[in-house]
């Protein structure tokens, strides 16, 4: 089986820096796989490379049998790549509901002229996103919290929701950047468990930046390491660890 995403010699330079070099990577489907390495190494321009944030300066980058050089990001997003952020970035004056279902709209079917009426398909349309508003924020307990601003809910309450706004665009591949970022001990543990059920609920492929070693090791089935844009190992987290590069460049003794 072909893989879901791939990238071929994938390079990125700004000016005279080479920040990712002749990347290659492939993700198959439903693979759950970790990107790791210390500051600075490139882990989140490959994500930005992805998502079209970022052209690259040499190499293809394939998705679903297609390249998505030169795509926007918003069209990447509308053929299946959904991502998180580092640093949360959810619309924090909304409702939680309204901050998951602006999402679905990007796959509605009717157009501007169809808005404006209002006639029976904009409200039967308009009932079934809520609809499914309503049933991922219950598959992740927030349901709760429907008409609460984002930005009242405690920390890792709003990571969930901007995983759950994630799976709102449907996606494919589902970037995570550093999720377990600024979260405590008993956080990690439920954000490990709601990995691992995203991806076996909704069947898609998971790529996961993270420094929480703990984390990638207990969950990714493959790591890929990079240090200084070029990628030095990938393997099983027992090979990464076991890698004197690795060990070397990023975990220590």
């Amino acid at each position: 089986m072909s893989a879901l995403l791939q990238l071929e010699k994938t390079t990125v330079r700004f000016g005279g820096l080479t920040a990712v070099s002749e990347l290659d990577l492939q993700i198959g489907r439903n693979e759950l796989i970790g990107l790791i390495g210390p500051n600075g190494a490139g882990k989140t321009t490959a994500f930005n490379l992805i998502t079209g944030v970022y052209q690259p300066t040499a190499g293809e980058i394939t998705f679903d049998g297609k390249s998505i050089v030169g795509s926007k990001p918003y069209r990447i997003t509308a053929r299946g790549i959904a991502r998180t952020f580092q640093n949360i970035r959810l619309f924090p004056s909304l409702t939680v509901f309204d901050n998951v279902r602006a999402v679905f709209h990007l796959h509605l079917r009717g157009d501007v002229r169809h808005a404006l009426w209002r006639g029976n398909g904009y409200h039967a349309e308009e009932k079934s996103i809520a609809d499914r508003v309503m049933e991922l924020l219950e598959i992740f307990q927030l349901g709760k919290f429907r008409d609460e601003p984002a930005k009242s809910l405690s920390y890792g309450d709003q990571r969930r929701l901007e995983i759950v706004r994630a799976l709102a665009a449907k996606p494919k591949l589902l970037l995570l950047d550093e999720p377990a970022a600024g979260m405590n001990a008993t956080e990690k543990v439920e954000l490990t468990r709601l990995i691992r059920f995203v991806r076996d609920k909704f069947q898609i492929s998971i790529l996961l930046v993270e420094h929480d070693m703990h984390v990638v090791m207990e969950i990714c089935e493959r790591i890929a390491v990079l240090d200084y844009g070029i990628k030095i190992a990938e393997g099983k987290p027992d090979e990464v660890r076991a890698n004197p590069k690795v060990i070397a460049a990023y975990l220590g003794d």
